[in-house]
């Protein structure tokens, strides 16, 4: 059983990853959190990839840091298929 609450645990720490590469804000996401932002640069360097990975094959496009007016619409349009 400790395996399972290993593997929820990484889960969670992917979650809040993939959020932070769709948005854009990691400290927002860190505060979320309730972590500091050196242990979610830490989750970031470690699962950053495989969440690029998961998120390339499912067509999920991530915000630069300064996203455009069009990548803000493409991702409203990707939020509004999903509905």
């Amino acid at each position: 059983m400790p395996g399972k609450k290993i593997d929820v645990i990484e889960d969670v720490k992917k979650k809040y990853v993939r959020l932070a590469l769709e948005t854009g804000n990691h400290s927002s996401i860190a505060r979320k959190a309730g972590i500091s932002r050196d242990t979610f640069r830490r989750w970031m360097n470690e699962y950053k990839d495989e969440m690029l990975d998961l998120m390339e094959n499912e067509g999920t496009t991530i915000l630069s840091d300064n996203p455009t007016k069009g990548e803000l619409l493409e991702k409203y349009e990707q939020a509004m298929k999903l509905l």
